[in-house]
């Protein structure tokens, strides 16, 4: 019998970002923007749930990266798009980072996490930009 966990989030990035990202693309400048934008909303996928933070992501999704609340100890969010969606960091307690682009509704997720993070490490600090 498996652990049973409830889903909060599940879905890619936001697609403002890609929108932006092709609408720069169309300078010189602006093409590498344009690959990473496109890379993401076709192959990155978060999935936010009561026990863990996962990031699936890389070439064609091959990479999977799972946090749970235990282990972070720091959180950082940054506003993009006009506030429409935002960047996470978690910190973790080895002092890696977990990075999480073009989130969509990015202040929701963030102080449910920070809650659930919280309630786990008595060590948590939260930190924000903008």
């Amino acid at each position: 019998m498996g652990i049973r966990e409830e889903v909060y989030f599940e879905g890619g990035p936001h697609i403002g970002d890609l929108i932006i990202n092709i609408l720069i693309g169309f300078t010189v400048v602006g093409l590498p923007l344009t690959v990473g934008a496109i890379v993401r909303a076709l192959w990155l996928r978060f999935r936010i749930s009561d026990r863990r933070v996962s990031v699936t992501g890389g070439w064609m999704g091959r990479e999977r990266s799972d946090v749970i609340y235990s282990e972070i100890v720091k959180i950082v969010k940054v506003p993009r798009g006009i506030g429409l969606w935002g960047d996470m960091v978690l910190t973790l307690k080895d002092g890696s980072r977990l990075e999480l682009r073009a989130v969509p509704k990015f202040r929701e997720l963030y102080d449910y996490i920070s809650e659930k993070v919280a309630a786990k490490n008595p060590n948590f600090s939260s930190a924000v930009n903008k």
